[in-house]
């Protein structure tokens, strides 16, 4: 192998968004920024809560009041292993006539959106994703139960993903 040769790559760049030989998809994970923002958030908002519960009860009626920071931090540990799984179970994968998105850990839900039928496609960025250089991507499509959102994206694979699936959208729907 050729020290400078890059991996995974296929026909649309490094990432390989071409299906793969066999019919197989070839999915993309989500970037790990999404899992330290989550992350990040759980903290702040359990840290809190388990401060507020155990440090005002513990200072106004004594020393053994303070044990009800425990459930928050318990709540907190859990939630740490769970948000990794939930942020691992997330995955697309550009196909020739259809985007999938595939997430869920106990209940999976694959997600099919043909290019013919998106509407509008749209990249969105919150503050608190904007400052760990995240967006997302929203699909919308005529029918409803089909809206789909792929979170955490980089900015830029989110506005070639936007631009993309706009272009295939455009294309596949001039035959309808």
């Amino acid at each position: 192998m050729e020290t400078g040769s890059p991996q995974n790559t296929g026909p649309d760049g490094p990432q390989g968004t071409i299906e793969a030989l066999g019919n197989e998809p070839v999915w993309i994970a989500l970037p790990p920024g999404l899992l330290k923002m989550r992350r990040l958030l759980l903290v702040v908002w359990l840290g809190l809560i388990a401060l507020a519960a155990g440090l005002l009860p513990g200072l106004l009626a004594g020393p053994a009041w303070a044990a009800f920071a425990l459930p928050p931090l318990a709540l907190l540990a859990w939630g740490w292993v769970m948000i990794e799984r939930n942020w691992r179970s997330w995955r697309y994968a550009e196909r020739a006539d259809d985007l999938l998105i595939s997430r869920g850990v106990l209940w999976r839900e694959e997600t099919v959106v043909p290019y013919g039928r998106m509407q509008l496609v749209e990249v969105t960025s919150g503050p608190v994703e904007r400052h760990f250089g995240l967006a997302s991507v929203q699909l919308h499509t005529a029918a409803a139960a089909t809206d789909a959102t792929i979170p955490g994206l980089d900015p830029a694979e989110a506005e070639r993903l936007r631009d993309r699936l706009t272009e295939l959208g455009e294309a596949r729907s001039a035959g309808l």
